[in-house]
C-alpha cells in the first residue's frame, strides 16, 4: 500500500513538472549592417547621403559640409553651428545624414551609441522613415523616433507617428511615446527592437516602452510593415524645441557606432 501511494505521489509531482511554464528563448540577433566610423573625413558615401535642406523645422538649416558633418578618430560628429559661409544666407547650419536608397530594412534591432551636448535650441535625433511611403505622405506611412533630445533636458523622447496617432488622435490606446532619462554628458546606447506585432524601445539595454500592433489593425495604426531607413541629425530651433541661444553654439551629437541586426529568420524572409 505504501509503495502504491509513493508511486501516486511521484506521478502527481511529475504531472506538475510538465505543466511548468517554459521560458521564452532569447532572440539571437545576426549583424545585418553597421558603421563604426573608422575612416576620417566625410561619412562613408556608400552608406550615407546628405538629407537635404527642406522646409520642416528639423531640416531648415541642413548643410552638407565638413563644418557640420565629419568623422574623426573613430567617431561621427554632427554639429549645429553659426553659419560662417557668406554664400549661404541661413543664420545656422546643421548636420543631416540618411541611409535612404542605400540601406533600408524591415524588422530587426537597431542600436546607436551616441553622446549629446546641450544648448538652448539644440535638437539632435536618431530616427527611421519609410523608404517608399507605400501608405502615403507623412504621417500615413509612419515615423519611428528612437531618440530626440531638447535643449538642456535630462530626458529624451522616444516616439511614434502614424495616421492613427497624429490625425485620429489615438494617443493613449496604446501610449505612443516615452520620456526616459539618460546618462548626461556620456555615451548612451539608444535602441529599438522591431517585430511584426510590436516596437520595443531601449536605452542602455533597458526597455523604456513597447508599442503594440492592436487587434485587427490596418495600416492607419500599423504602417510599420515596410522598409525604413535611418536618419541622424543635429537640428536647431523650431516650434517644438523653441528659440536658439547663439552663445550655446556649437552643439553636437557624437556617434560612436550604428548597428542593425536581424534574426536569421528575418534575414531569410527579406531575401
Amino acid at each position: 500500500m505504501i509503495q502504491r501511494l509513493w508511486v501516486l505521489v511521484v506521478l502527481i509531482l511529475c504531472a506538475g513538472c510538465t505543466a511548468m511554464p517554459q521560458k521564452a528563448k532569447p532572440v539571437e540577433w545576426v549583424l545585418l549592417w553597421e558603421d563604426e566610423f573608422e575612416t576620417d573625413g566625410t561619412p562613408d558615401p556608400a552608406k550615407w547621403s546628405f538629407s537635404g535642406r527642406k522646409s520642416p523645422d528639423w531640416a531648415c538649416y541642413c548643410a552638407d559640409n565638413p563644418s557640420t558633418t565629419f568623422v574623426k578618430d573613430g567617431q561621427l560628429y554632427l554639429r549645429g553651428i553659426l553659419n560662417e559661409d557668406p554664400a549661404d544666407t541661413a543664420k545656422y547650419q546643421t548636420a543631416c545624414i540618411q541611409t535612404k536608397d542605400k540601406f533600408a530594412f524591415k524588422y530587426g534591432k537597431v542600436e546607436v551609441r551616441a553622446k549629446l551636448s546641450k544648448g538652448k535650441g539644440s535638437w539632435p535625433a536618431i530616427w527611421l522613415m519609410p523608404q517608399d511611403s507605400k501608405y502615403g505622405g507623412w504621417p500615413n506611412s509612419g515615423e519611428i523616433d528612437i531618440m530626440e533630445h531638447l535643449n538642456y533636458d535630462s530626458i529624451v523622447y522616444q516616439t511614434l507617428h502614424s495616421h492613427y496617432i497624429d490625425n485620429l488622435q489615438q494617443k493613449t490606446n496604446p501610449v505612443y511615446f516615452a520620456t526616459p532619462p539618460f546618462r548626461e554628458g556620456e555615451f548612451n546606447t539608444y535602441g529599438l527592437e522591431w517585430y511584426p506585432d510590436r516596437l520595443d524601445f531601449f536605452i542602455n539595454g533597458q526597455k523604456t516602452f513597447s508599442y503594440p500592433k492592436i487587434e485587427n489593425a490596418d495600416s492607419s495604426q500599423w504602417p510599420f510593415d515596410e522598409e525604413f531607413y535611418i536618419i541622424l541629425d543635429q537640428a536647431l530651433g523650431g516650434n517644438w524645441v523653441g528659440s536658439i541661444k547663439d552663445e550655446d553654439l556649437p552643439v553636437q551629437m557624437v556617434v560612436d557606432w550604428v548597428r542593425v541586426y536581424q534574426t536569421s529568420n528575418q534575414k531569410h524572409a527579406n531575401l
